[in-house]
């Protein structure tokens, strides 16, 4: 009998025990699907740690010396003509300059995270802004100039994808990163103010612009060692584990991947077109537009006053509409505008053209990385939007330098308006490629989980 009942009861074990391991499995995948939709609890905030307060200001306040950088080119190129007595190819050389250091950044980008942490971007990122601005204190012969802004590129790519990265994945990603962005746009509006002023209406030289940069980079260095001091490459590891599955290093790992490029090259493009317009305003207002020097530096300071403003207005705009949606609208909007800026002959309607160009402009390239934050694994953040950026950074380098050959033998005008439009349409074929890249992964940008759109595809 008690044998009958035991034969009896175990089915009803087994029945039992099989119910509580269905329970449990559903309880482990409803949680692991709870942790996978609620990235945001994991992610960084800007003031939070608390540390985290004085870290993005120290990454705000380099990329405003990063602006100033950029933006003193395109004032100063004429001065720089007249000085040594060159003509626009061998000027141009600055951006080649430029796109070699923002290449080996590229390069070694990931490394120096993995073997210094962030610590090491902070210290090698404004020690080379230092040192290439004591040099350039000197006015050397042109090639020495030249080989120093090859170290300030390097600065540059380094700081560049280090602190987009960052940003990128912080809560409220697109604020903070348009913010960031605008840090930039910021110090490119001043610069052009500042410059054209020393030189043109209190007669000094041109490398007088520079002592004020040695000053501002030698302050970048102290601020930006003391917040980030101690994220070392062992924090940056922990921070950043590896995939277990992964049999190759974070960089070739990032290159292999197909979103990687599609970012790269949008960010090629994209700050290609900004530096660009930035650094050849000032000589098409006074070769083609006959606007006087100081006039032609404030068209400058326009464009990067407007990008500035684009960069943190627009933000919050990108967030409710959605980034893919803006991005189509913004660079709609600004290829009317180039065509406004190229075909109406007036300095005034070209100066508000390009000031609304610079609104429109802003948002794409901070946008670009938010979504590529959302749609890479968190390993290869550094890697891809690190090597992006870097890239990036070489087209806003390369493709001055390009206009300046072709303004040499087909005219400054046609030269900058020509590629200039091709950038823009380029940009859309592009953007076009990173929302087909979305939909094969079945995931919307907007989505939740950034690990969910590697999840069924080679990305």
């Amino acid at each position: 009998m008690q044998t009958a009942n035991s034969a009896t009861n175990e089915p009803h074990k087994l029945s039992e025990e099989r119910i509580q391991h269905d329970d449990m499995e559903k309880s482990q995948e409803e949680e692991v699907m709870t942790t996978d939709c609620s990235i945001e609890e994991k992610l960084q905030e800007w003031n939070s740690p608390r540390i985290n307060i004085y870290r993005v200001f120290a990454t705000f306040y380099s990329f405003f010396i990063f602006g100033m950088n950029d933006g003193a080119y395109g004032a100063l190129m004429p001065y720089l003509e007249e000085y040594y007595h060159i003509d626009y190819t061998i000027v141009s050389l600055v951006f080649l300059a430029l796109f070699s250091g923002y290449t080996v950044a590229c390069v070694v980008n990931n490394a120096t995270h993995v073997k210094f942490g962030q610590r090491g971007v902070a210290v090698v990122a404004p020690g080379c802004h230092l040192l290439t601005y004591l040099v350039l204190i000197f006015h050397p012969p042109y090639p020495v100039l030249i080989i120093f802004f090859t170290v300030v590129g390097f600065g540059n790519g380094l700081m560049d994808g280090a602190w987009c990265a960052w940003v990128g994945n912080m809560v409220s990603a697109n604020e903070v990163s348009g913010f960031l962005q605008a840090s930039y746009a910021l110090g490119a509006t001043v610069s052009p103010l500042i410059s054209t002023a020393m030189v043109s209406k209190y007669g000094l030289p041109w490398w007088s612009f520079y002592y004020i940069m040695v000053g501002g980079s030698f302050l970048e260095l102290i601020v930006s060692s003391w917040a980030f001091w101690k994220q070392t490459g062992r924090v940056y590891q922990e921070e950043n584990p590896r995939d277990p599955s992964s049999s190759t290093g974070r960089t070739r790992q990032a290159l292999q991947t197909q979103l990687t490029w599609i970012l790269a090259f949008f960010a090629f493009a994209c700050v290609g077109v900004e530096v660009s317009l930035g650094g050849w305003i000032v000589t098409f207002m006074i070769k083609v537009r006959n606007a006087s020097s100081f006039h032609a530096g404030v068209s400058s300071t326009g464009f990067w006053a407007g990008m500035t403003l684009g960069r943190m207005g627009l933000s919050f705009l990108t967030a409710r509409l959605g980034e893919f949606k803006s991005v189509v609208f913004y660079l709609s909007i600004s290829a009317v505008l180039e065509l406004v800026f190229w075909l109406v002959p007036s300095f005034v309607a070209s100066s508000i053209a390009v000031g609304l160009m610079g609104v429109s402009l802003g948002p794409l390239f901070p946008t670009s990385i938010v979504v590529a934050t959302k749609l890479l694994p968190r390993d290869l953040h550094i890697g891809s939007i690190g090597f992006a950026t870097a890239f990036g950074g070489a087209g806003g380098a390369f493709l001055p330098f390009l206009i300046g050959v072709i303004a040499e033998n087909r005219g400054v005008e046609k030269a900058l308006h020509l590629v200039i439009l091709a950038l823009i349409v380029v940009l859309g074929m592009l953007w076009a490629c990173l929302l087909r890249f979305g939909q094969k992964q079945g995931k919307l940008v907007e989505g939740c989980s950034r690990d969910e759109a590697v999840e069924h595809g080679d990305v």
